[in-house]
């Protein structure tokens, strides 16, 4: 299991992340004034919250990852699922989620308040 302080340090290597705790012990990674990772209230935490698309594309995340991903409640319908931090869904793709859930994030803010990044 890999703890949820090594993915929020993974969160907030990316242009313009920052931690924020917008409810009393809830840390959650942003990027402008939008959340795109919710990491929980501890270390204790266990799972941790991304977007994924519309909900057509969440659901199939669901169906890949059974046991390990469920629709995040109240914004779940959004396209936002929670996924286990037991080690079930490997490293390398559990970045690719964060890095998906950054960049559907990034590509609603306004261009003004998107963060420098590298040329491809």
């Amino acid at each position: 299991m890999v703890s949820v302080s090594r993915w929020l340090d993974y969160c907030l290597a990316k242009p313009g992340a920052w931690q924020d705790e917008p409810w009393e012990g809830d840390i959650v990674a942003k990027v402008g004034d939008k959340i795109f990772a919710f990491l929980g209230p501890s270390e204790d935490q266990t799972t941790i919250g991304l977007k994924c698309g519309d909900r057509e594309a969440a659901d199939l995340l669901i169906d890949r990852y059974q046991g390990a991903a469920t629709k995040m409640a109240y914004i779940g319908q959004h396209g936002w699922n929670t996924f286990a931090l037991d080690g079930t869904i490997p490293p390398d793709e559990m970045q690719d989620l964060i890095d998906t859930s950054y960049d559907l994030i990034v590509a609603k803010l306004p261009k003004s308040k998107r963060p420098d990044r590298p040329p491809p």
